[in-house]
């Protein structure tokens, strides 16, 4: 065999069929097996007190920082990622608050975006609040702005690009820069693009944020958060991982692999559809705006083009203004979108939204209502006639 056949495969979507698969197996089963277990027994003294002092989420030492098939994850995320190491925790909302708590202390300061989550969002007004930490929420569109924000105290600036309501595609290296000259990490929500389409380390992001939940499980089936990081983010990270106690079943890292293994098939998939239907949409007299950053046209379209390798299935639209029981008819008689939470699984998703009631810095100032749409990854047809009778609806109501 040449030396060029042992070297690791270098496309992502290689990558995704072989990360974290153990070759020196004695079973050589193509999946990772599932090790549910707590307490691992050592052979001494000396090598019970020797994994107290080794890397936590790395060795076999205590079920709560994992085992076998949460490293195999760990591991294929950490290299599609291009990360020092990745942690699963229980949730997506796990991921952001330890990735909050990790940096800040009583008197320090974090900049958040205003399109942020709102469960990122609830962290710092409901909990760090209450110990003494600042947030400022800035325009996603500041760019290189943000250096008029950042304060002495400042430990953190926290990106998500494109935000989860209004898909606002942020200009990243110039905010990395800034707050890099002085001594401000960064962070970034990174759930919407996955790390197929964008990788917030190669851009300098110091941790990149994933709702698992999402298009990693693929399946809507498990919860969970990965945070993928650079070495000098590893420690405190895990530090503050290890302080709330967050653990993750095996099983759900075995469910996570799974979906790991068909995420760039899926993924396109969502992208094509989701693109079919926001141009449709768009040319909806009914609709006034549609919020994707993969449509000509679109604010964030040029950075989108400039910086991401694809567009997932999430999308927003604004409509015209309409009685909110138009809104209704339209939404709770679709027959392939189904009313829920949560985005990123095989099946089609619509939701009302209210962008203007998670915004301090600001002003959404849309006129209509706002729907958000994820395109699963049912035919396009199928759900463009889906969209059209719920249009039908909200023309009887609104006449």
């Amino acid at each position: 065999m040449s030396d060029d056949k042992r070297k690791p495969p270098v496309s992502p979507v290689t990558r995704l069929a072989h990360g974290g698969r153990d070759e020196t197996s004695a079973f050589r089963y193509v999946n990772p097996a599932v090790h549910r277990g707590s307490t691992v027994l050592n052979a001494s003294v000396a090598d019970l007190e020797k994994k107290n002092l080794w890397d936590r989420f790395g060795t076999l030492s205590y079920g709560r920082w994992g085992g076998p098939t949460h490293f195999a994850l760990q591991d294929a995320m950490a290299e599609l990622e291009n990360g020092y190491r990745s942690v699963v925790v229980p949730s997506g909302k796990a991921a952001a608050a330890a990735t909050l708590l990790a940096f800040v202390q009583s008197g320090d300061h974090i900049l958040m975006v205003d399109s942020v989550y709102q469960p990122s969002r609830s962290i710092c007004q409901a909990l760090l609040a209450r110990f003494g930490v600042q947030t400022t929420y800035y325009d996603p569109l500041i760019g290189a702005g943000i250096n008029e924000l950042i304060r002495p105290e400042t430990r953190l600036v926290y990106a998500e690009s494109p935000g989860s309501l209004t898909f606002e595609v942020q200009d990243i290296p110039p905010i990395v820069e800034a707050a890099h000259a002085r001594g401000v990490m960064v962070a970034m929500d990174n759930t919407w693009a996955t790390p197929l389409y964008f990788k917030p380390l190669d851009f300098g992001v110091d941790v990149s944020v994933q709702a698992a939940t999402k298009y990693i499980v693929g399946h809507s089936d498990a919860m969970m958060g990965i945070l993928t990081m650079t070495e000098e983010a590893y420690t405190p990270i895990t530090n503050a991982i290890e302080d709330m106690g967050f653990s993750v079943s095996p099983d759900d890292c075995y469910l996570a692999l799974r979906g790991l293994r068909t995420l760039d098939v899926r993924l396109r998939r969502h992208f094509e559809t989701g693109l079919a239907l926001a141009e449709w949409l768009q040319a909806r007299p009914e609709v006034a705006r549609v919020m994707h950053p993969a449509l000509p046209g679109d604010p964030g379209y040029e950075i989108w083009k400039r910086d991401f390798a694809g567009a997932s299935g999430l999308f927003g639209v604004v409509l015209e203004p309409v009685a909110e029981a138009a809104v209704t008819a339209l939404l709770e008689g679709l027959e392939l979108f189904g009313l829920g939470y949560s985005w990123g699984g095989y099946e089609s998703l619509a939701i009302p939204t209210q962008p203007g009631n998670a915004r301090s810095a600001t002003d959404w100032g849309a006129a209509g209502s706002s729907i958000r749409l994820h395109a699963g990854l049912e035919d396009a047809d199928d759900l463009i006639r889906d969209l059209d009778a719920g249009f039908e609806r909200l023309k009887t109501i609104s006449a």
